[in-house]
């Protein structure tokens, strides 16, 4: 058992070099500065007469904090267990063996969330998520699929202290969800959950089916940013169409029962949105307006648009051939990432959230 200690008090000595090259590629000393100057300019009066930019400072830096933060602990964590590990070398305590080896594990996996923080670099990757979920071909089967999806996602957000709030909610026809909209709120969010947008591949024996035969079902997980600068965005009045109806599904007693929710469809792509959480039907039409702007808002992004009238409504079909991850139940248990490869055969905790292999596999691959 003293022979386990020195096994792991020596790991974790090689976990100061790793923590350092961590510090380096964080920039932890470079942040530091960036606050001390950003703090400096919010002491100046006319800094908070411009309310948009004090608000986007504001974030940084908390954001910068929040980084130093984390890393100042992780390397107390580290110094702490090695000098647990020593005394207990020293005083020949073996009780103390696997308190050590845990604090290694929990460190290691601690420095490789922050490593993978590294690589959440792009211009929106620290915005908030907007998570929109639809089913595909299959019919009740994929309604009951998207809602997995949704159960899967949320606890994911449940797991890692992200709030999440129900934005728009249709029941399916027998069960499950003809579509369901969440804002995903925390640092990194979609940075994290971009990895989940596409079309998911599901192959069980439906319990919808009473020949208990073997079925594939599709869904798809969109996900955008919020845009903190939708307001720029102008839409025409001729070129939507609002309905109202009553608000469903998963809001509970939470939900405004009476028609206020609010279905917005953009004529020129076929987009749709809605919104049912707010109290009254103009914070709906508010929100869903504010939904619609980030969509095309992304489309124009991600095509390199100059305009939005550019902005055709293609979309990927949700089905065969098109899916980025399979999720096997039946006859054995699976879920593969097309992209990556990554695979994790407990499909269990897959749908329960835990999802981080294939979100690290694909922010590593995006990076290389």
């Amino acid at each position: 058992m003293i022979i386990a200690l020195e096994n792991a008090r020596r790991e974790l000595l090689d976990m100061r070099e790793k923590l350092e090259d961590l510090g380096s590629a964080l920039r932890i000393e470079d942040l530091g500065g960036r606050v001390a100057e950003l703090e400096q300019k919010t002491a100046d009066p006319a800094f908070w007469g411009d309310q948009e930019n004090s608000s986007k400072v504001l974030q940084e830096v908390k954001q910068s904090k929040d980084t130093i933060a984390d890393y100042e602990a992780l390397c107390g964590r580290l110094e702490d267990a090695i000098a647990l590990a020593e005394i207990a070398i020293e005083a020949e305590d073996e009780s103390c063996v696997e308190e050590v080896e845990a604090e290694l594990e929990a460190i290691r996996a601690t420095e490789d969330a922050q490593r993978m923080a590294v690589l959440l670099c792009g211009e929106y990757d620290k915005s908030n998520a907007i998570v929109s979920f639809h089913p595909g071909a299959g019919g009740t089967e994929a309604q009951d699929w998207a809602q997995m999806l949704y159960r899967m996602i949320t606890r994911w957000a449940e797991r890692h202290n992200f709030k999440y709030k129900l934005v728009d909610w249709l029941d399916g026809d027998m069960a499950g969800i003809k579509s369901a909209t969440i804002m995903v709120e925390g640092t990194n969010a979609y940075g994290y959950l971009k990895s989940e947008n596409g079309v998911h591949r599901l192959v069980r024996v439906s319990p919808f089916d009473a020949a208990g035969r073997r079925q594939t079902s599709f869904a798809s997980i969109e996900v955008m940013p919020e845009f903190a600068d939708v307001d720029n965005v102008v839409i025409r009045d001729e070129d939507i169409e609002v309905t109202a109806h009553r608000s469903s599904g998963a809001g509970g007693q939470h939900i405004n029962k009476t028609d206020s929710a609010i279905r917005i469809l953009h004529k020129p792509t076929g987009i749709v949105v809605g919104c049912q959480t707010e109290r009254s039907q103009l914070q709906n039409k508010e929100t869903a307006m504010k939904m619609l702007k980030a969509k095309l808002m992304e489309i124009k992004l991600r095509e390199r648009l100059d305009t939005i009238e550019e902005i055709q409504g293609n979309k990927v079909n949700i089905e065969w051939g098109s899916q980025i991850r399979s999720y096997v139940f039946m006859p054995y248990t699976l879920a593969k990432d097309t992209r990556t490869g990554f695979e994790n055969g407990n499909i269990g905790a897959v749908m329960d959230g835990d999802i981080d292999g294939f979100i690290n596999a694909y922010l590593k691959m995006n990076a290389n």
